[in-house]
């Protein structure tokens, strides 16, 4: 992996509100088995800025298909929104 390649996460990460097949881009790399990676929303805000093992992770490939959910947070902030 190398900074700024587009990744796959492998595996959730339910602390961070993440789940497997959720994106995200390579900020910093500690050492081969360690990288910062961020995760936006596709409004471009920071969901999560995280150092995973970079096991759970592989790189995105062209034939890739791409979905789209909601984030339990971003729920959480459409409802104290509406308050």
């Amino acid at each position: 992996m190398e900074l700024l390649d587009t990744v796959v996460l492998l595996r959730d990460l339910g602390e961070h509100d993440l789940r497997a097949g959720d994106l995200g881009a390579v900020v910093e790399i500690y050492s081969p088995e360690a990288v910062e990676v961020e995760f936006v929303s596709a409004g471009g805000e920071t969901r999560a800025l995280v150092t995973v093992p970079a096991g759970l992770l592989r790189r995105l490939e062209p034939t890739d298909v791409m979905s789209v959910r909601r984030s339990r947070s971003a729920g959480m902030a459409a409802a104290r929104l509406r308050r």
